[in-house]
């Protein structure tokens, strides 16, 4: 049998056509991903869901450290061999983006630990922290720019939407980097390891999570408008021009310098509360 903590010989037991199938990066880093596993606190017993384990040296990180684990695998050739080195671990062969996440993690306290992949990465993570009964922490690898704008100031490039809607959410920290050469192949961005603690409830002064998205959604889709111009596209200008009033923000400010509680007065002007 392959040795499963080397990723060389498990790179030349897959056959090339599973290289290129969903356009997978490896991690062959066996440093980085004990790096990973300490910086979600895995411990035995914990329940662990992998997305897209690949090669598997993370699965094989997770599995030492004592994870009871779920990896979701989407490619036929990485499934059959995932089933084939880790008997031990759960595997579901899906589509990580539909899966019915309440009967593969029932109950609560789960961890989410995973390379993802770059081109689905974005909204997983987003659907996961919108389940804070289900998931406590995400440790996750995505590519540097999306991790950055996890965790952006107000104010900068890479602050928006995204970043309210998660900080809502989840408290998200960039841990470390990872250089393209610890994939193969190597892809042509940097990566970042990011950890999420999920928030018990969604941190909206009372508003529907939905609504205050929609809210946060209007304010940035137009980022080079004002305030009152990107509300008032949605809203009509007198109701966002109230709104601005009722929560004391400037109307000709530009949305990306508002904060969390500024959206969240916005949001509670223009949809209301459910309390």
């Amino acid at each position: 049998m392959i040795d499963a903590s080397d990723p060389a010989a498990i790179l030349r037991d897959l056959e090339q056509r599973a290289r290129k199938r969903f356009g997978q990066h490896f991690l062959t880093r066996t440093d980085i991903v004990a790096r990973m596993v300490r910086v979600a606190k895995v411990s035995p017993g914990d329940r662990v869901v992998e997305i897209g384990p690949g090669l598997g040296i993370l699965t094989h990180a997770l599995l030492q450290a004592g994870a009871d684990l779920t990896a979701i695998e989407i490619d036929d050739i990485l499934a059959a061999r995932f089933a084939e080195v880790y008997p031990q671990a759960r595997l579901i062969h899906q589509d990580a983006l539909r899966v019915n996440w309440a009967e593969i993690c029932p109950g609560s306290g789960w961890k989410v630990v995973a390379n993802l992949p770059y081109n689905v990465g974005t909204g997983l993570v987003m659907d996961l922290v919108r389940q804070p009964e289900r998931f406590s922490t995400l440790t996750v690898m995505l590519q540097a720019e999306v991790v950055d704008r996890f965790v952006a100031d107000p104010d900068g490039r890479a602050y928006g939407a995204l970043t309210v809607q998660l900080g809502a959410r989840a408290v998200a920290r960039a841990v470390f980097s990872v250089p393209p050469d610890s994939f193969v192949p190597p892809p042509k961005v940097n990566s970042l390891v990011a950890h999420i603690e999920l928030r018990p409830a969604p941190d909206v002064g009372g508003v529907d999570p939905d609504k205050f998205d929609r809210v946060v959604a209007a304010a940035f889709s137009q980022r080079r408008k004002t305030i009152r111009n990107s509300l008032g596209s949605l809203y009509g200008r007198e109701r966002a021009e109230a709104a601005l009033a009722s929560a004391g923000v400037d109307p000709g400010v530009r949305a990306e310098v508002l904060g969390r509680p500024e959206f969240i007065g916005l949001a509670q002007a223009l949809e209301g509360t459910t309390g």
